[in-house]
């Protein structure tokens, strides 16, 4: 067999992060883990192979608070995960992977392997920098095919705090390339893919109110005020009950823009939020026209008015109880 990694003869070795885990080796799917604690030593060696990471490293990461200088745990796993891959050091199998043992510590080294988070991460570092260079066709092609390899959040399932902090990262990295692909369908005018894109962003984070905001002007657009005003009811609400918050001053600055009469049915809970008087929602102009060199009256969803999706900050202000509870009663006012 030859391995995409490096053109040799070998064994291949497929890992899947993304989503659920998936670990193949010759491609033969490994099921029984013999140990609880081996497979997620494998995981993590897996994530910093070629490193010699010491006992006390590993213990702080898959066994907090255990005394390290007792060891079994680790020995155990260890051995276990040997036993599962043929991974003796001294005795390799054809599996392709060895686990040593050395300076207090151990690493791991595999030949042959294939990963879907090396590989995610490869497309879209690329894409962003092909996107940078203006290389348009290119950044597009290298970001889809990122997204589409993102399956689903880093080893779905698993609460340890080495994975929270990795699953975090490459969230982060994925809204990035979204949000590159969005700013890409919204120059290009394709509203099917400007949507797509959006839905796969509120998958990942259901309160990004750059992707609202997009919606809204696409929808604005193309005259469907009824689905702007539903975007927008549908971030406030999200922001409201899940992250006490209302959204920020550019998401009601558009949408006095789309729809005035909703912003002035809005703007007594937007002002017990935000401190604003009443009057300053309904003399808000269009974001556009109040940046400078930006000529007055360009529409907010054109390529001059919009800000770089990877830089345009979210501002928010936290209400209290009493300006969210005003808030839910807007948004009911306005939905009647």
């Amino acid at each position: 067999m030859t391995t995409a990694a490096n053109g040799t003869a070998g064994p291949a070795v497929r890992v899947r992060f993304l989503g659920d885990f998936e670990l193949t080796v010759g491609g033969v799917p490994v099921r029984r883990w013999r140990a609880g604690k081996a497979r997620g030593l494998f995981q993590y060696l897996a994530l910093h192979r070629g490193q010699m990471l010491t006992r006390d490293r590993l213990y702080a990461s898959l066994w907090p608070g255990a005394d390290a200088a007792a060891g079994s745990s680790l020995k155990v796993a260890a051995h276990a995960l040997r036993r599962v891959l043929d991974a003796h050091p001294d005795r390799p199998g054809d599996s392709g992977i060895r686990l040593d043992y050395r300076d207090f510590g151990y690493v791991l080294h595999i030949s042959g392997l294939w990963s879907d988070l090396d590989r995610f991460q490869e497309l879209v570092h690329t894409g962003l920098r092909a996107a940078t260079a203006g290389d348009a066709p290119l950044a597009r092609t290298r970001l889809r095919a990122a997204i589409a390899l993102y399956g689903g959040e880093f080893l779905r399932g698993e609460s340890a705090d080495w994975v929270v902090e990795q699953r975090e990262y490459l969230r982060a990295l994925a809204l990035r390339a979204l949000g590159a692909l969005r700013a890409d369908a919204e120059t290009r005018e394709d509203f099917v893919e400007l949507i797509e894109v959006c839905k796969r962003t509120l998958e990942i984070d259901r309160h990004h109110e750059e992707t609202y905001r997009a919606l809204m002007a696409a929808h604005g657009r193309r005259g469907e005020l009824a689905c702007v005003r539903r975007w927008y009811e549908l971030c406030a609400r999200r922001m409201r009950d899940e992250l006490a918050v209302a959204p920020g001053p550019e998401t009601q600055r558009l949408l006095g823009t789309l729809i005035p009469a909703a912003a002035r049915a809005a703007a007594p809970a937007v002002s017990a939020v935000t401190g604003a008087p009443p009057a300053t929602v309904r003399a808000l102009r269009p974001a556009a026209a109040r940046r400078p060199g930006t000529p007055a009256g360009t529409p907010p969803w054109s390529p001059e008015a919009r800000t770089s999706a990877l830089s345009r900050p979210v501002r928010r202000t936290r209400p209290d109880s009493r300006a969210a509870a005003g808030l839910a009663r807007a948004a009911d006012q306005a939905t009647a």
